[in-house]
């Protein structure tokens, strides 16, 4: 099996300001005078986790990692305010002019690959080519899908765990429930409500689940802004017109682009990631066994090995001021 490149310290890290008051986390891996790479991360609210520089050869790629707002490291810690797609794809456009980045290839999964591909709608001719993983298009009926319980055909008792912190009287709209605990005055009960969120999420990541280090993992700091940032989203169709990226699909058509997705996904639906490849024609699509987490053997594996596709595919050095 294919394995992720050995972890190292950054050659670079520092916070970034932005508008609105953030102060965007970031770290860049790897070659200084390597291939760019954006690692676009999830959640949203998840920030980039340990292993987010890990897919890449670091004699290869210049890798930049970045916490979105209200995620990770960044600051003010999980904020909700000024808080949308549109303000992040500025953010990144900031930060790749801060580093004198011309054009990069963007690595995205899950909430990542929506933003990733909303970005390059709106700068195509900065982006050079895309790895996308666990396809999340942020439609109306996506969100529905998650924040309804879709997928209880298949996790029914994570469902009932979700709804155990929802009066009855809420069933129709348990995330209203949650938007209003997430954002109580006692923190006591943000940090029950986050954590539930946190753990439903969880337990429907991999093909094989370990439901008590599901519940165990979303304990930590990271599943408040995780929560909030995805109900914040999700619940208001982060910020999209309807079916924008489908839509608009055709100005990143010439842009390589490969699609990789677990065949069973049940926290994005494999035929998502179908309705993109259709709408980009020439993508590269690739069901593997496996759920929606990057760590899952079979995504990671079939991820490094597309990125070193794409070292090879851009063989040009880039203009990079360390």
């Amino acid at each position: 099996m294919t394995s992720l490149y050995p972890s190292r310290k950054p050659y670079r890290k520092g916070y970034f300001p932005v508008s609105d008051g953030y102060k965007l986390f970031y770290a860049l891996y790897g070659n200084p005078r390597g291939k760019p790479v954006l690692f676009v991360h999830g959640g949203p609210g998840a920030g980039c986790g340990k292993n987010a520089h890990r897919f890449f050869d670091p004699k290869k790629f210049n890798i930049i990692t970045v916490d979105q707002r209200g995620a990770g490291k960044s600051r003010p810690f999980a904020s909700t305010k000024n808080n949308t797609t549109q303000k992040l794809v500025e953010d990144f456009h900031h930060l790749l002019k801060f580093l004198n980045i011309k054009k990069t290839l963007l690595f995205g999964g899950s909430w990542g690959s929506c933003l990733s591909l909303c970005y390059a709608i709106k700068y195509p001719d900065t982006v050079k080519g895309m790895v996308l993983r666990g396809i999340y298009l942020g439609t109306r009926g996506e969100n529905d899908y998650f924040l309804n319980g879709g997928a209880r055909t298949h996790f029914p008792d994570v469902w009932e765990q979700f709804l155990s912190l929802v009066p009855r009287k809420h069933w129709r709209n348990p995330a209203q429930h949650y938007w209003r605990m997430m954002n109580s005055k006692n923190p006591k009960t943000v940090k029950k409500y986050c954590t539930q969120w946190a753990a439903y999420e969880n337990s429907m990541l991999h093909l094989k689940t370990n439901f008590s280090e599901a519940r165990k993992s979303a304990q930590g700091k990271w599943a408040v802004s995780l929560a909030r940032l995805e109900a914040h989203y999700l619940m208001n169709d982060c910020f999209l017109p309807r079916n924008y990226i489908l839509n608009n699909a055709h100005k990143i058509a010439h842009i390589p682009t490969t699609i990789v997705h677990g065949r069973y996904d049940f926290m994005c639906t494999p035929d998502v990631a179908y309705r993109l490849h259709q709408a980009l024609p020439k993508s590269k699509l690739y069901y593997v066994l496996a759920g929606h987490s990057a760590s899952d053997p079979e995504i990671q594996k079939t991820l490094v090995r597309e990125m070193k596709k794409m070292a090879v595919r851009h063989q040009r050095r880039h203009n990079f001021s360390p």
